[in-house]
């Protein structure tokens, strides 16, 4: 292992410029053991190659090296900056690539940078700036065979690429307005405090105020807060500086302050600037509440720069947090940071808007369905943009085609009317998956696309399509590569919502059909929650506003739980589970905080449903003989979340119990839980469509009546119900095994049926859950719950 040197950078002589030289003084080369012409590796920012010379007489014993600003540029550093240096082996190069930072056509340009270049040692990435006729030309080396450090010689393959590659290095990133999606809003704000004073400061002179002078972007985590700051900095083209909060910290005193005075110093000096400060909250927490001396005096230290005696001139300082309450108040108020801008999860437009610009770049291929198609092509027909009867001679083509193939040759046709509907398939179907995917925010979304793409091609390669050894991939396998509605459905299931990670439950696919009986029940449940869900603009028509609570009551396996499951399911709304007893905590004030942090995070995900299975354990009467007044305190938080001063929008809680007596009143009242669904035991006809639900994967034998069942199943709850199913199911099954040795045990698959018996001996073997006096209670608490609450 060869030792590493520090040198200091000074410039290169003239006559040395453009020969990929570096000259060190002799006694370094001497330490390092170095000879006039060997490979040294220079280490800034980043690695460059150069051939040793040995330095001249007067920089003897000046720990100089001497590189031109094309060494410089390639390594990133500037003159007097510190390099490391070490002595490399480089290998003869087979071939290298080379592509042009701008559009050049140099014919024989292979043969000129070869006779250039011969000699010379190159990395990948390294750039060569070459003069031609006067104009100074910069290629990059985008490839070496072998990797690593080599040396051109006469037997060096060159290749030049004709499509040029992007040069500069920007400070800031790339990023437009046009990539940022779904923030409409937000963005538009930030804007008008962001890019007026740095562009016109003339405006706020005319009107005598001060600009402002900074903004604070927060909201869940992958919303967008840093790419918007990256955006606007972009866009106004201004100085942008980037502290990662905790980057600025410093075990030793007074070093994190000076860092920070430094930063705003650099910020003044470049004016106009930004300056981005990510995680504020972990530089800027409350005072009152860290225990750390750094943090406190961080904190003071930007408050005084950000509204001190000394005038900042044109800076703007944007901070992001997704815990704005973590940060110290002083900072918040104007003057400091002037305004505060929520950057929330976007709605259905916005995740479409999203999705859009993840997928720019991405060959989409939608589902081209003859009866979508035709839809589409019915419209067009009274579009003045198309010829009426060349529309109608492919709708006819369409009706014909037999396969999604023949669909889509008789489109093409027409290119216009082909790219047409192609482009509002693709609208239609980011649609549908933007209505999927509630509660997802921008950085969700993208590693949705992501998956999605990655799920293309894992499918080509499971088919052998795509052969990694290859040294390249063929040009018809590249252009037959399509993302489709399958893909992204596939990628779905991988991904989900970041702000429900906590909290998500995967709702089973439950639908109302799933659910036998309770018709009146399901009524309620569509009006109560699906409908302001769907239909949100009806309600503010007619100026009323949807239940905020359902209670569904009931004994015990009637179906409160399932009718919650497909009231989430049908409603696409996000779905948190909470039974009753794991809120509770042995610890003071843990036990609200967790009913607080729930409801925050339906807010931010919503539309969302609340479910509370069993929740008269968790609210029971208050006043009664409690534990340690934690559930008085958790019905308490409850009563506030639901009915404070903070809105409750498109959030709805339901809740289960099958003893509605024993909940708090004050939960109960309008306002609140306001709706009461009784969901009673089946009678005769619901037990008969349970019975139907349960078996229709069956193999029923014919002498199996679903009718007789029912009247037999009297008192009979639908968990009961379903067991009867199961115990029946496996009854058949124990038979078939019993019937058939190992070997035959596949004919029984073929022949098993269940019969009659097999249903009447599962009815002798489960018992109903409610006995006559359990309904007769159950009847005489729902009356008394009726005379209290209606």
């Amino acid at each position: 292992m060869s030792e590493d040197v520090y040198l200091r950078v000074a410039e290169a002589y003239h006559r040395d410029v453009g020969r990929g030289i570096a000259r060190v003084d002799p006694e370094v080369m001497a330490q390092l053991g170095l000879q006039s012409g060997d490979i040294i590796e220079i280490t800034g920012k980043n690695k460059v190659p150069a051939i040793v010379w040995p330095g001249y007489p007067e920089d003897r014993g000046k720990r100089i090296i001497r590189i031109d600003g094309n060494i410089r540029s390639n390594a990133g550093v500037s003159i007097d900056d510190k390099v490391k240096i070490r002595k490399v082996e480089a290998k003869p190069a087979e071939k290298i690539t080379l592509a042009p930072t701008e559009p050049v056509r140099l014919m024989g340009g292979e043969a000129y940078l070869q006779r250039l270049l011969e000699g010379r040692p190159v990395i990948r990435g390294q750039k060569i700036r070459v003069e031609v006729f006067g104009h100074v030309l910069t290629f990059v080396i985008t490839s070496t065979k072998p990797s690593g450090v080599v040396i051109v010689s006469r037997n060096t393959q060159v290749e030049l690429k004709e499509k040029p590659v992007e040069e500069v290095k920007r400070q800031v990133p790339n990023v437009t307005y046009e990539d940022i999606g779904g923030l409409k809003r937000e963005l538009r704000l930030v804007r008008e405090m962001i890019e007026l004073p740095l562009k016109h400061p003339e405006l706020f002179q005319r009107l005598g105020i001060e600009p402002p002078k900074g903004v604070l972007l927060h909201g869940p985590p992958g919303t967008g807060k840093t790419l918007i700051a990256k955006a606007v900095a972009n866009e106004v083209d201004a100085h942008f500086i980037s502290i990662s909060g905790p980057e600025i910290m410093s075990k030793y005193y007074g070093e994190s302050e000076q860092r920070l005075r430094e930063i705003f110093e650099e910020a003044k000096e470049n004016a106009p600037s930004i300056i981005f400060i990510d995680e504020i909250d972990s530089i800027a927490p409350k005072r009152e509440e860290v225990t750390g001396e750094v943090e406190r005096r961080v904190v003071a230290q930007l408050l005084t720069l950000m509204d001190g005696l000394e005038a900042r001139g044109q800076v703007i300082v944007i901070g992001a947090t997704n815990r704005p309450d973590a940060v110290d108040p002083a900072l918040r108020r104007p003057g400091r940071f002037d305004r505060e801008i929520e950057i929330g999860v976007p709605d259905k437009e916005g995740r479409k808007e999203i999705l859009q610009i993840h997928t720019r770049g991405m060959p989409i291929e939608p589902d081209y369905s003859r009866s979508e198609v035709l839809r589409i092509l019915e419209e067009f027909k009274s579009s003045e943009r198309f010829d009426r009867e060349k529309v109608e001679r492919i709708i006819e083509k369409v009706e014909k085609a037999g396969s999604e193939d023949e669909v889509i040759s008789a489109l093409k046709e027409d290119e216009e009317i082909f790219s047409e509907v192609k482009a509002r398939l693709i609208d239609e179907m980011f649609d549908y998956i933007a209505e999927l995917t509630n509660g997802f925010v921008g950085a969700d979304l993208a590693a949705l696309a992501k998956e999605a793409a990655m799920h293309a091609l894992r499918k080509r390669m499971e088919k052998g399509e795509i052969d990694i050894e290859a040294e390249e991939i063929p040009a018809e396998v590249l252009e037959s590569l399509k993302v489709t509605m399958d893909d992204f459905l596939e990628a779905l299931k991988n991904i989900e919502p970041s702000a429900m990670r906590e909290v998500l439950v995967e709702v089973p696919n439950v639908k109302w059909d799933d659910i036998g009986g309770l018709e009146k029940a399901k009524q309620e449940l569509r009006e109560a929650v699906e409908w302001p869900m769907k239909y949100p603009e009806l309600f503010r028509e007619v100026g009323i506003k949807p239940p905020k609570g359902i209670l569904l009551y009931g004994p015990p396996g009637t179906g409160k739980t399932l009718l919650a499951k497909a009231v989430a399911n049908e409603s696409n709304a996000n779905f948190i589970s909470v039974k009753g007893p794991e809120l509770l905590s042995k610890w003071v004030g843990e036990s609200e905080k967790h009913v607080r942090e729930m409801f925050r995070k339906a807010r931010q995900v919503a539309p969302c449903i609340i479910f509370f299975d069993e929740i008269d354990s968790l609210a029971p009467r208050r006043g009664g003989i409690g534990d340690s007044h934690v559930t008085e305190r958790v019905v308490s938080q409850l009563l506030t979340e639901l009915d404070g001063l903070e809105e409750l929008k498109d959030v709805v809680v339901i809740a289960a119990t099958n003893r509605p007596d024993m909940v708090d009143p004050a939960l109960l009242r309008p306002g609140r839980i306001e709706r009461h669904i009784y969901i009673p035991p089946p009678d005769k006809e619901a037990r008969k469509e349970i019975f139907r639900i349960h078996t229709r994967n069956m193999p029923l034998a014919e002498d199996v009546n679903l009718e007789e069942l029912a009247e037999k199943t009297e008192g009979y709850s639908g968990a009961d119900i379903e067991a009867v199913c199961r115990e029946a199911g496996l009854t058949a099954i124990r038979e078939a095994i019993s019937k058939y040795s190992e070997d035959e045990v596949k004919r029984a698959v073929k022949e098993i049926r269940v019969t009659r018996d097999h249903f009447m001996k599962a009815i002798e073997k489960v018992k109903p859950s409610l006995t006559e006096e359990d309904i007769k209670k159950y009847e005489e608490i729902v009356k008394d719950f009726h005379k209290m609450y209606s």
